[in-house]
């Protein structure tokens, strides 16, 4: 039964309370003194405390119950405490309302009144206590992870990333292709170095090529190698990210960058474990494990013909979709405190303002925001004007890639201006971004 301590050094007052919280099927407590009340306190689980602000017959100045709230407090933090107050420390009882006091109730109390607060502080009692107990199993949960795994310095707090980071353990050995999805600067290349880590193949290579960092007339050769004079330029014998991957890991980001000639090489390599070199008729075998991510909308792509189906399905054997910041508002501040300078430390309304941010850029946004923090900061406390939140730019246009612009203009039935406004971008912004990109305007 949830129960109320009473502390009141008048037995009338306490029997009265007494029967009356036992109309709800509230168990009372009694204690007629302060030390009593915290002797108490100290063996016996106790949901909401009413305490009289006098237990001196030549004071009526509230000074005991004064003292005893903050010793409850001290023991207890998170301790609801009701005041029962004559007129004479009407003026203490307000105080200690600011100072954390759930109410006062003046003597003689409304019954309706005070059981109504009671149930409204046990209700929100019994409510910390299953998020505290939520939160130590998480935490257990959480050393279980880190205890068992390869985490690869994981800092993590929220369970929408817990969930992600467990199943990239729990597929880490599985021999199968992982597609990994999420906004950019999310987190996608931590996971895919978790899986690595656990995987069958750890002690092997780990590999990393960005599709969208190259154009797509050089990323067959930087997937499969090259002789000399396949291409313009190639004036040396080059191997392949699939050659060095060999016995370990091949992470292909921005996946959806891939050229059609070079998805059609991808999906026959995940099929056979063979390839050819640009320039070469020589095939060659590897065991590679290929772990890809993107930010952009295959589904889409594929509608609008820019990507193939079959190599998304061969790509998507396990699909782990890492969710933005904004989604695991838990991570902020322990990401936060990763990334602050040694010596430096935030203030307490910097740290609410790390967790009003939106953060449009995700990690690596908040990562940019502490560095300039500390570059602004003229103390080692941080504030939230060193933050300068507000004046932090969006991730800016120009980073938005080229499928997720074919996957827009598809979308729109190739009506740039509906399209750009899909993107959040005005129609002469999408027209640059697309120009630089040689996409087409028809």
């Amino acid at each position: 039964m949830p129960t109320v301590l009473v502390i009141d050094d008048n037995p009338a007052v306490a029997t009265a309370l007494e029967i009356l919280l036992s109309l709800r099927d509230l168990r009372t407590v009694r204690a007629e003194s302060p030390a009593a009340g915290l002797a108490v306190l100290a063996r016996e689980r106790i949901d909401v405390v009413i305490q009289d602000m006098n237990f001196r017959a030549d004071t009526t100045s509230g000074e005991e119950g004064t003292a005893l709230f903050h010793a409850i407090r001290a023991r207890c933090p998170d301790m609801p405490v009701i005041l029962l107050t004559a007129w004479t420390q009407l003026a203490s009882a307000v105080e200690l309302v600011k100072a954390g006091a759930a109410d006062y109730l003046a003597k003689p109390w409304d019954d309706m009144k005070l059981l109504a607060t009671v149930q409204n502080l046990v209700a929100l009692s019994e409510a910390r206590r299953e998020l505290a107990r939520r939160r130590d199993d998480e935490s257990r949960r959480r050393s279980e992870l880190a205890d068992r795994y390869d985490l690869r310095g994981a800092i993590f707090a929220d369970p929408a990333m817990e969930r992600v980071i467990a199943l990239a353990c729990q597929v880490a050995r599985a021999d199968v292709p992982v597609l990994i999805t999420g906004p950019n600067g999310a987190g996608k290349e931590k996971i895919a170095e978790i899986i690595q880590a656990n995987s069958a193949v750890r002690t092997g290579p780990f590999v990393t090529l960005n599709c969208g960092a190259l154009p797509s007339e050089l990323i067959e050769a930087e997937l499969f190698g090259a002789e000399v004079g396949a291409y313009t330029g190639a004036t040396r014998t080059r191997e392949g990210k699939f050659e060095s991957a060999d016995g370990g890991t091949l992470f292909l980001d921005e996946i959806g960058n891939l050229s059609p000639t070079g998805q059609m090489k991808l999906l026959r390599v995940l099929e056979t474990g063979r390839f050819e070199r640009l320039g070469s008729n020589r095939e060659r075998q590897v065991s590679v494990r290929v772990i890809s991510a993107t930010n952009a909308d295959l589904h889409a792509m594929i509608r609008a013909g820019t990507f193939r189906e079959d190599l998304y399905y061969r790509l998507n054997t396990i699909e782990i979709r890492v969710p933005p910041l904004a989604q695991r508002a838990d991570d902020i501040l322990p990401l936060a405190a990763a990334f602050l300078e040694p010596g430096k430390r935030l203030a307490a309304d910097a740290r609410a303002a790390l967790r009003a941010h939106a953060w449009p850029g995700n990690v690596r946004e908040l990562k940019n925001a502490l560095q300039r923090a500390a570059l602004l900061a003229t103390a080692d406390e941080i504030k939230a004007a060193d933050l300068a939140l507000s004046a932090l730019p969006a991730p800016a246009p120009e980073e938005i890639d080229r499928p997720t612009i074919e996957a827009a203009l598809a979308r729109a039935g190739g009506v740039v201006a509906q399209a750009a406004a899909d993107l959040g971008l005005s129609r002469q912004a999408l027209y640059r971004r697309m120009e630089k990109l040689s996409i087409p305007r028809d």
